[in-house]
């Protein structure tokens, strides 16, 4: 099963990719990591990449798809992948479609995490780590039982992120709208789309997903 997590910066795609890695073995494609994984192994597409990004320049859609496609045929990826924030654009997931189709394969289903734009600006404006065990915090929904200290592991150091920051959350959310959300409409002309509540607790939200998950097992 090949799915897609689609939704803004901060919906959690990457917590939820990482448990559906966790409970049905599928394979998460975050596009950082495989680019960061090419280069180090040396391979002809990763040497390509190191030369753009060492020149301080974006790895144009070419790059990354041929990325995916020595990274998909990996034996790892046999059960299926999990698209984590890739494709962005409508170019990059009519890129994909082909990419598949030419290996006898699809993309079974996307899962929309819907939110609302302003609870998304505070939960991210809001957050804040432990700077030694790396435990996450949130100015109003998760503070330290002790002000000032660590509950995992009794540190007092802690960070934020530098762009998180309403005004940071604010623009990203716009590159989002204007780049990535018209994969909504794509993915729903397609049969693809299934939305569910990215709002809900994490819990829940792995809960909806997993029913999701079931429901495209059955039709595959």
């Amino acid at each position: 099963m090949n799915i897609i997590l689609l939704g803004p910066p901060g919906a959690g795609k990457g917590t939820q990719a990482r448990l559906i890695e966790e409970r049905r073995g599928l394979v998460q494609l975050s596009t950082g990591d495989m680019l960061r994984a090419a280069v180090a192994a040396g391979s002809e597409v990763g040497k390509r990449a190191k030369a753009i990004m060492d020149a301080g320049k974006l790895v144009p859609d070419d790059v990354v798809i041929g990325i995916i496609a020595d990274r998909i045929v990996k034996p790892d990826c046999k059960t299926g992948v999990i698209f984590d924030g890739f494709p962005r654009t409508l170019v990059q997931a009519d890129a994909l479609d082909k990419l598949l189709a030419g290996k006898g394969l699809k993309i079974d289903g996307v899962v929309e995490m819907r939110v609302d734009d302003d609870v998304l600006v505070d939960r991210i404006s809001g957050r804040y780590t432990c700077a030694k065990c790396g435990e996450g915090y949130h100015d109003t929904h998760k503070r330290p039982a002790k002000a000032g200290i660590c509950d995992k592991c009794g540190s007092t150091d802690f960070k934020r992120r530098a762009d998180d920051n309403a005004d940071t959350v604010r623009t990203r959310l716009l590159a989002y709208y204007k780049e990535t959300a018209p994969l909504i409409g794509y993915y729903y002309c397609k049969g693809s789309l299934r939305p569910v509540d990215g709002m809900a607790g994490i819990d829940e939200v792995t809960s909806a997903i997993s029913s999701v998950l079931d429901v495209l097992g059955r039709s595959g």
